[in-house]
């Protein structure tokens, strides 16, 4: 029998990953990839504004985008698909976005542990030497489904 493939391509997954959901009804896009990061962008729509007065991308947005990327850049790293949760996500905003601007997010998986991983990222509107925000975050790696690890029975 011929062992499939297991490694993780973001290219391939955000064909599912951001079309479905949250990421599919924000319209992330997949930009690009490396061994340890993945980068998304979240295009400029006038819904996902954060003020009716400013044509500016509004923040949770933003976030949900570096959330999504952050456990995309795990699974390069890790070569591989398994569930992750987010056990903390850091997000300090340096300047808004330059009006109707796309946002793109860039995070990087810098470590990973038995059960953590941990990584580090950043936002912009096109400069990223010009930040609109950086994050920091920690995400638990989950190994197993836990309602299959018995003592219970969770529904």
């Amino acid at each position: 029998m011929k062992e499939l493939d297991s490694s993780f391509d973001p290219a391939a997954a955000s064909k599912f990953f951001l079309s479905h959901g949250h990421s599919g009804w924000l319209g992330l896009q997949y930009r690009d990839h490396g061994e340890t990061w993945v980068e998304l962008e979240l295009p400029w729509r006038a819904d996902l504004l954060g003020e009716e007065d400013r044509h500016v991308l509004a923040s949770g947005p933003i976030v949900s985008m570096l959330d999504m990327a952050s456990g995309m850049s795990i699974w390069v790293t890790r070569q591989v698909f398994a569930p992750v949760a987010t056990l903390d996500l850091r997000v300090d905003y340096q300047r808004p976005a330059k009006e109707r601007s796309s946002v793109i997010g860039r995070v990087e998986c810098y470590r990973t542990t038995r059960s953590a991983a941990f990584v580090r990222g950043i936002a912009h509107d096109g400069d990223a030497d010009d930040p609109v925000a950086t994050m920091a975050g920690v995400f638990m790696t989950i190994a197993m489904d836990p309602r299959k690890m018995g003592g219970g029975n969770v529904e």
